[in-house]
């Protein structure tokens, strides 16, 4: 057992460096870049070599310079859309299940029916109508999270909606948004704190998607989904500029699932812990 505990803190251990990795080239790539992300510097598909370390994209410009300069817009959009994602799904969770009844039925039947379309496809739908500036990126994002964040919270609402300390809320005449935020969402927390971390991975896959098929950042913006799109076709002369891109987005979707996962374990064994 103790091997085991010590296992998963490790893992947990590697996640938050792989975070931390990723977030700091993010934040701070802009300022390390060697080169600006829109300046020509090379050939096309020029491979690394020189002061070239990624080598060039397809339009000669430096492939490193971009990768770090394009971070913190796709981290930075996930993560709005995730909060505000997570947010609204939570409130609309907890009302369904601490309201019941007829309130219940109206607001789960309405997220089921957005549950019905694939993420992707609901994102094209409104993007290709609406537009693809950031803003309506980040909200088709949080909305597509929105429906299975809510049936989360709903889940855990009917759980904690029992207990004495909410009748006693109740009873005293509590208004309902205060119980639902005071009494409620504070037992409910673990849950969607990990809904928080598996969502923010799905935000960036999701916004890197649109960007790559066009319906996100626009060129010439440095974006790592756009960088993805760009240079694919060059991948036999020089691969770094997709490879690049993809490897962060790959460890920082590792980091934050085990971060995610160290944080339910540890959650399911306190609670066995205090239940005994």
């Amino acid at each position: 057992m103790a091997s085991l505990s010590g296992s998963r803190t490790g893992l947990a251990t590697v996640g938050i460096a792989c975070v931390g990795f990723v977030a700091f080239l993010a934040l701070a790539g802009p300022f390390l870049s060697p080169y600006s992300p829109e300046e020509f510097v090379g050939a096309p598909f020029q491979p690394p070599g020189g002061t070239l370390w990624l080598g060039a994209d397809a339009l000669g410009r430096d492939a490193l310079s971009r990768v770090l300069s394009g971070g913190y817009r796709t981290l930075g959009l996930a993560a709005v859309a995730t909060v505000l994602g997570v947010a609204a799904g939570a409130l609309l969770g907890m009302a369904a299940g601490f309201l019941k009844g007829t309130a219940d039925e109206a607001i789960m039947r309405l997220l089921d029916v957005a549950l019905a379309f694939p993420q992707m496809i609901f994102a094209l739908l409104f993007l290709s109508i609406l537009g693809s500036d950031p803003w309506l990126v980040v909200l088709v994002v949080a909305a597509v999270h929105a429906p299975q964040v809510a049936r989360v919270a709903r889940a855990g609402t009917l759980r904690v909606a029992g207990e004495d300390f909410v009748r006693h809320a109740e009873a005293i005449g509590t208004p309902p948004l205060r119980i639902l935020l005071r009494e409620i969402l504070p037992n409910i927390s673990v849950p969607l704190l990990v809904e928080l971390g598996l969502r923010y991975t799905y935000s960036i896959a999701l916004i890197a998607g649109l960007s790559f098929l066009g319906l996100g950042q626009q060129p010439p913006t440095p974006d790592w989904g756009l960088m993805i799109n760009e240079n694919r076709i060059g991948m036999g002369s020089n691969p770094w500029p997709v490879l690049a891109p993809v490897i962060l987005i790959v460890l920082l979707t590792i980091g934050v699932n085990l971060v995610t996962d160290a944080l339910a374990r540890r959650s399911g064994a306190t609670a066995a812990e205090t239940s005994r």
